[in-house]
């Protein structure tokens, strides 16, 4: 038995479950399918297209729409489907317009705007204001289908704007269990692997690519196709123009490489034989004076095998056709090379 306000508007077409409620002014419109269970509260819309699951909760004043043509003109749009799990909640005022997914037990709180091409995964928290899935700022976007990836128990805090890909990459993604903070903006094309920390007002160009585990501090910039390696951690207000290696941490102006994250890598359980590792490798690379090239080769010839020693190669290799590393901490080298820092 369905609870029907004899205020809202329900098409007879919509397929409606059974133990739904329907508030007071509300309109669920034709082509729409709400789960068993599913609370609509007053003032809510519902335009043709729109899938909900079971058990959710649609507070007042919020807007779902399949069309993507409301907000912006799409070359190949998709199937114009929202697609909504079970146990969603979803605050006042929130708006949600073109082809998306969101995952079950997904939170979204109020005035949150959820745009074309979203995917969201399982367990996410959306805070107010945030603005996800919007149009790339840039001028040789044209409205190509693309979409922005949210992985499972992934955060996104207040006011944080995170942007779909563009052709180039057809994607931007953020991994599992990342913390996006406040006001922090990732732009298209960007890659955020899993467990990484942004910290409040991070803004980042396009075709940035961030390792696991990384954590950027607050109010840094990222120039457009830097790369930062896993378990990195960049110092607050860091104006970044070069990639960053993995498990090392970067600070100073210019940024510079200041010692292995030890703090970081000792929370997540390296032992010292690895840290130790990784302090040698890095040690040839930034502050034995040779070029890039031969620290590669001598890394090679003279750190022992393991994962982390391959992680470290394969970063750097590739970092040949990038926009190049950052460079070491000269007063840190001198100290070392004169046998009075072990860095």
């Amino acid at each position: 038995m369905n609870n029907l306000h004899h205020f809202s508007v329900v098409s007879p077409q919509a397929i409606i479950a059974p133990n739904v409620s329907v508030g007071a002014f509300s309109v669920i419109h034709e082509q729409v399918q709400i789960g068993e269970g599913t609370v609509i509260e007053s003032n809510v819309t519902l335009y043709p297209g729109v899938i909900i699951g079971e058990n959710c909760h649609i507070f007042p004043g919020t807007v779902i729409s399949a069309n993507v043509n409301k907000i912006e003109k799409t070359k190949n749009p998709l199937d114009n489907q929202v697609v909504i799990g079970d146990n969603v909640e979803i605050e006042p005022n929130v708006t949600i317009n073109g082809n998306i997914r969101i995952g079950n037990d997904v939170w979204i709180g109020s005035s949150a705007a959820i745009h074309h091409g979203a995917r969201i995964g399982n367990f996410c928290k959306i805070f107010s204001g945030a603005v996800i899935s919007s149009i790339p700022q840039d001028l040789k976007f044209a409205g190509e289908e693309t979409i922005l990836s949210i992985g499972d128990r992934t955060i996104v805090r207040e006011y944080a704007t995170l942007n779909r890909g563009t052709v180039a990459n057809k994607a931007t993604i953020i991994g599992t269990d990342c913390l996006i903070m406040a006001y922090v903006h990732v732009a298209h094309d960007c890659i955020i692997g899993n467990h990484v920390i942004l910290v409040n007002g991070v803004n980042m160009a396009g075709h940035v690519e961030v390792g696991d585990y990384a954590v950027i501090s607050g109010l840094s910039a990222i120039h457009q196709f830097v790369r930062i390696g896993k378990h990195a951690m960049v110092s607050g207000g860091s104006m970044l123009g070069k990639d960053v290696p993995p498990y090392v941490t970067a600070g100073r102006s210019p940024v510079q490489y200041e010692g292995i994250n030890i703090t970081g890598l000792r929370r997540r359980s390296f032992d010292y034989d690895q840290t130790n590792l990784m302090r040698s490798a890095y040690r040839i690379l930034f502050c034995e004076g040779l070029n890039f090239s031969n620290a590669l080769k001598l890394i090679e010839e003279k750190i022992a095998d393991s994962p982390e020693k391959d992680e470290i190669l394969l970063f750097l290799s590739s970092a040949k056709t990038g926009r190049g590393i950052i460079k070491g901490n000269v007063e840190l080298a001198d100290a070392v090379l004169n046998g009075h820092a072990a860095l």
